[in-house]
């Protein structure tokens, strides 16, 4: 039986006459397979349905003479007598090829059909491999990008523990020169009031009676430092604390009102505040009395306690 040209199966396939055109010109005539390749890798292409112009010496164009266009054969014709839809050239006549019947046409469509469903689902595989390559790519980039922001964040904790490790020694240096203050104050008061001469050392040497009138059996009458400073340090809820230095004559509600600001306590929660040592918890009259008033000069420790 004849054969269906490359160009007649196309067109029996469905496909319009400019792109099968267009896909024998490009495959040089070569078979079905190399058109249909062609067909479904172009079928995007934004000039795909351009009017189709066969360049000179093509398999579809024309000779480059000077003969009329009148006997040049159609494009239709010049393909009709060029290949087989296996991509064999046919030199006979065209005239000398057999009509095909209805049943061998059906049959010869069917086949391409087949080849058609074949090269689609080839296709479709290849794209389903080229999407799973994508996706494992976007994959290893996620990966990549929460290593990063792993790192970012490792680094920043490590930054904020450093921070707070450098906090917790300025406050403990902070509070050993308050102590070292307080304890040179004493002693300070104990050589400036105390006598020269111990009491037991001056019972055991001199047993004179001093006279309980006598204005020179004693030093000059103490007198008690005054201090316009309080450093206070409060402890917070979570166990943090804060060091700040208040005037004396500040109301307590100063000391509040920086925990409050400068604490972490929750918004809205109400709180107060307490002396552990002795335990005494401070009431809103407390709040209006001066630290020196209250005995937290020159220095002090206080717990934040919800109410």
């Amino acid at each position: 039986m004849a054969e269906l040209t490359t160009l007649e199966s196309l067109l029996e396939m469905g496909f319009e006459r400019n792109r099968a055109e267009k896909a024998v010109a490009n495959t040089g005539n070569q078979g079905i397979e190399q058109a249909m390749d062609w067909l479904m890798e172009h079928e995007n292409d934004p000039d795909i349905d351009e009017p189709f112009v066969p360049p000179v010496g093509s398999v579809l164009g024309g000779e480059a003479d000077s003969q009329s266009t009148t006997e040049q054969p159609s494009l239709a014709d010049t393909a009709e007598g060029t290949a087989d839809v296996d991509g064999n050239y046919d030199n006979d006549d065209t005239s000398a090829r057999m009509p095909m019947s209805e049943e061998e046409k059906l049959e010869q469509v069917r086949r391409l059909e087949e080849l058609m469903r074949v090269k689609q689902a080839e296709r479709r595989e290849r794209e389903r491999a080229e999407e799973l390559e994508r996706e494992k790519q976007r994959r290893r980039q996620g990966q990549e990008l929460q290593q990063i922001r792993q790192k970012l964040q490792d680094d920043d904790m490590k930054k904020l523990a450093d921070q707070r490790m450098k906090e917790k020694m300025e406050d403990k240096m902070a509070r050993q020169r308050v102590k070292d203050k307080i304890a040179r104050d004493r002693e300070e008061r104990a050589q400036k009031f105390g006598g020269i001469t111990p009491p037991s050392t001056a019972s055991s040497s001199q047993p004179a009676q001093p006279s309980p009138s006598s204005p020179t059996s004693h030093g000059p009458p103490p007198t008690k430092k005054e201090y316009d400073e309080s450093r206070i340090q409060v402890r917070l809820l979570d166990g943090s604390t804060l060091t700040a230095v208040f005037k004396a004559q500040e109301p307590l509600a100063a000391v509040r009102v920086y925990v409050q600001v400068n604490g972490n306590t929750p918004e809205g929660q109400d709180f107060t505040l307490l002396s552990p040592y002795p335990r005494h918890v401070y009431t809103e009259l407390d709040m209006e009395k001066p630290l020196k008033e209250l005995g937290l000069v020159p220095s002090a420790v206080l717990v934040v306690a919800k109410k």
